[in-house]
């Protein structure tokens, strides 16, 4: 199966487009630039959602659900914010069809046209402040927090699967505050959580920083975000949080009433991950077999495979593997028993391979004769034979090895691919071999454009963490002196 999807060495886009479908997480759907998630690519963002949402309830935040239309006056009263998405909106008109009277089909009711043109939701802050405003009084009502999962939409030209569609699903938080402290402190509290999960269940080395004035978010007087590195040295942006000032309240009359008695604009932030991060989890660890997926959001940790003759035999291996099965799904761990007749082993073994389940169990009838069974470990695909005896916790700690080694070794790829540059000559030659540029750069916009123009590069973040860049130095680009280093590569 692996052959029939493209190395990564030869073509790495195509490669990636190969293993989306061949994988069975995604397809291209009949709505232009909108995609078909498949059970198998669903399930892997499930595990994503669940264990997102367990992290935000335990910060605080309650889940709720606002409307998909959002109507056009709303967009009107940030003037940066729908500058920000106006090229992108999808604008619903008319709320009736009828029957063609020319021929077969229906036809839009010229009659039915809409007072107020509708937009279909490309992020929320206007539709949920508008409700903000009846919801908060005094001090007494702050903070909220609030947690929306949804789908957006944002027209885009040119689109792939999971990187960028017109559709896509994300979740967005929406919180207000009573100070700008404490609204800055969650902005930068929720970045953390995003890159906390990155980590330590997506097995994804990311870099937290501040986006560029130019890069951040319409509306925004700060964003913070989480940068990772795929394997073809791109960076791509994995999740955002925003500092929105005053803004919101302040285009929706959203006021409180303090302990004196004195009114005030509330505090706000918004943040969110999408399922772009499918696209990392693919392009971070897969190879050129298929999938490798960290344990920690495998939907599917263990497969078992029988090796047999008959059907006797197989009916034999199968009531094994259950019982072993069953011991994994009391210590936590998810399996299946892949008890297909009609199908090779060694089909097995490419297909769930190619799906980068993180663990494969086979046992034959020597296997069983011994007591054993031959453990296969998708991450280095090394080959070893293990005791039935304690197999469960043999299993569990193999797991947490396999998730170790996965972000051990996109870590040691991305600091490979990290270097400081300083001369403009340099910054050029290194661009084109991929990877994070720390350089100097002199904080002005019309040096970032020339940049981007000159390169395609552009500051992914200004580094909060992993990197130390508080130095002094010259831009790479103008020469103008610079206190730090900020990160530029080219992205996705």
């Amino acid at each position: 199966m692996a052959k029939e999807v493209t190395s990564k060495e030869e073509n790495y886009s195509q490669w990636y487009n190969n293993l989306v479908v061949k994988a069975d997480l995604a397809e291209n759907s009949a709505v232009r630039g909108c995609m078909v998630i498949k059970p198998y690519g669903y399930a892997i963002w499930e595990k994503i959602q669940g264990q997102l949402d367990r992290m935000f309830k335990a910060t605080g935040h309650q889940n709720a659900y606002f409307p998909l239309f959002i109507p056009k006056s709303f967009l009107s009263r940030e003037a940066e914010h729908v500058e920000g998405f106006a090229k992108e909106c999808a604008v619903v008109t008319h709320h009736r069809l009828k029957a063609n009277p020319d021929g077969p089909g229906v036809v839009v009711d010229p009659d039915a046209r809409l007072e107020e043109e509708l937009i279909v939701r490309p992020t929320s802050e206007t539709i949920i402040w508008n409700s903000y405003k009846n919801w908060i009084k005094s001090y007494r009502d702050l903070p909220i927090l609030i947690n929306q999962w949804a789908n957006v939409v944002r027209w885009e030209m040119r689109t792939r699967l999971f990187l960028r569609t017109a559709e896509f699903l994300w979740q967005e938080g929406h919180t207000a505050h009573a100070t700008a402290k404490e609204a800055m402190e969650e902005a930068q509290r929720m970045v953390q959580v995003y890159a906390d999960f990155a980590r330590t269940h997506m097995a994804l080395p990311v870099v937290v920083g501040h986006k560029s004035e130019h890069e951040r978010f319409a509306g925004a007087l700060d964003t913070l975000c989480i940068e990772a590195m795929m394997q073809d040295g791109k960076a791509l942006q994995a999740g955002t949080s925003h500092f929105l000032g005053q803004n919101f309240a302040k285009a929706f009359d959203v006021k409180f009433a303090d302990k004196d008695g004195k009114l005030d604009y509330v505090w706000a932030t918004s943040w969110g991950v999408s399922t772009r991060l499918m696209g990392a989890l693919i392009m971070a660890h897969g190879d050129n077999n298929g999938l490798v997926l960290p344990p920690a959001i495998a939907p599917i940790q263990v497969v078992f495979v029988p090796i047999y003759k008959g059907q006797e035999e197989l009916d034999r291996m199968v009531a094994y593997m259950k019982d072993i099965a069953s011991e994994l799904e009391k210590a936590g761990i998810s399996t299946k028993i892949d008890d297909r007749d009609n199908v090779r082993s060694g089909f097995k073994f490419a297909e769930w391979e190619l799906k980068g389940v993180p663990v494969r169990v086979v046992i034959g009838p020597r296997d069983l004769e011994r007591g054993e069974v031959e453990i296969c470990r998708r991450d280095t695909l090394e080959k070893s034979a293990a005791s039935r005896e304690g197999l469960a916790g043999h299993i569990k700690e193999l797991l947490d090895e396999i998730q170790a080694n996965i972000y051990n070794k996109a870590l040691a790829f991305r600091d490979s691919k990290t270097v400081k540059v300083d001369t403009w000559d340099e910054f050029k030659e290194r661009i084109e071999e991929g990877g994070f540029l720390l350089c100097h750069w002199d904080g002005t916009t019309e040096t970032e454009m020339k940049i981007q123009e000159e390169t395609k590069a552009t500051i992914r973040c200004i580094p909060i963490d992993s990197y130390v860049c508080e130095e002094p130095g010259k831009c790479v680009y103008s020469g103008r002196p610079s206190q730090r280093r900020v990160i530029f590569a080219r992205s996705y």
